[in-house]
């Protein structure tokens, strides 16, 4: 009689309670969350420590590239003495008079030539004329024009910000979605409404891309026209230190511009989100 013989059933994987699936995707996002946070620090830092300790073991000579301990300290002495602030209020005086005058030119410019065809092909060969016409080479003309004083500075500025208000607000109407438009057509809606309802909240990321660029294109154009002509500006610090042999006022000075920067577009990226919010919604 012959001996029954078992049959071996393969065992089914051991199932994961809901809660513990649940702690570990929590875990996982918490850590990626982490990750991207400290990942810009991490490189930053790096950065930093090696502008540290490259002058300072003789990898460059520290007479040109100071340590970073010693630019700061400058930057330091340059804050408490009050020159600090004398410059960056001269600079961000002339920076936001010019764009707050491109902004209120450009957006509803471009508006009426993104939406309104007669109107964009009466001005597409002036704006094709000038977008690729650099702003630093009108500089001579707008010095010869309106003299060295503030007026030649924020007119510089105005000329090179408007460009990319200009053409991202065209872009932006251009692209909105024609299905949005039409529907708020079949309900009703005057063209005022329309515009304030659909075309201008959609075109909002395309106008502040513009917004962002034209902010950066300011402060350039303008430390250089205050490296040419000027009594007080942070092109006028980095130029005079320069020409002083204060190196580390010169990079001070580098240094609050690239803050200067970082902080215009913090706070266009944070008016961004506040008008654009319904589209997390949507």
């Amino acid at each position: 009689m012959s001996s029954p013989v078992a049959v071996l059933e393969p065992h089914a994987p051991p199932t994961v309670p809901p809660a513990a699936a649940g702690v570990a995707h929590r875990g996982r996002r918490l850590r990626s969350v982490t990750w991207r946070l400290v990942r810009p620090v991490v490189v930053i830092a790096l950065f930093l420590a090696t502008w540290e300790l490259a002058p300072r073991i003789g990898l460059v000579d520290r007479v040109f590239l100071p340590p970073l301990s010693e630019v700061v300290d400058a930057w330091l002495m340059l804050l408490g003495n009050g020159q600090l602030w004398e410059h960056v209020s001269a600079s961000l005086s002339r920076a936001l008079a010019g764009l707050a005058l491109a902004i209120a030119v450009s957006i509803p410019l471009g508006v009426t030539i993104g939406w309104y065809r007669p109107v964009a092909d009466f001005f597409n060969p002036i704006l094709e004329l000038f977008r690729n016409t650099a702003a630093l080479a009108l500089l001579p003309v707008f010095v010869l024009i309106l003299g060295i004083g503030e007026t030649s500075k924020v007119a510089l500025v105005i000329y090179a910000s408007s460009f990319p208000i200009l053409l991202n607000t065209i872009s932006g109407v251009r692209t909105v979605d024609p299905l949005l438009i039409k529907s708020a057509r079949s309900l009703g809606l005057s063209q005022i409404r329309l515009f304030q309802k659909v075309v201008l909240p959609a075109a909002v990321p395309t106008i502040f891309t513009g917004l962002r660029m034209a902010a950066a294109s300011s402060i350039l154009v303008l430390i250089a026209a205050e490296m040419v002509g000027a009594k007080a500006g942070l092109g006028y610090l980095i130029t005079a230190s320069q020409l002083n042999f204060q190196i580390a006022d010169m990079y001070a000075g580098i240094v609050t511009i690239a803050l200067v920067g970082v902080v215009f577009n913090g706070i266009l990226v944070a008016i961004e989100g506040r008008l654009s919010g319904w589209r997390a919604t949507t």
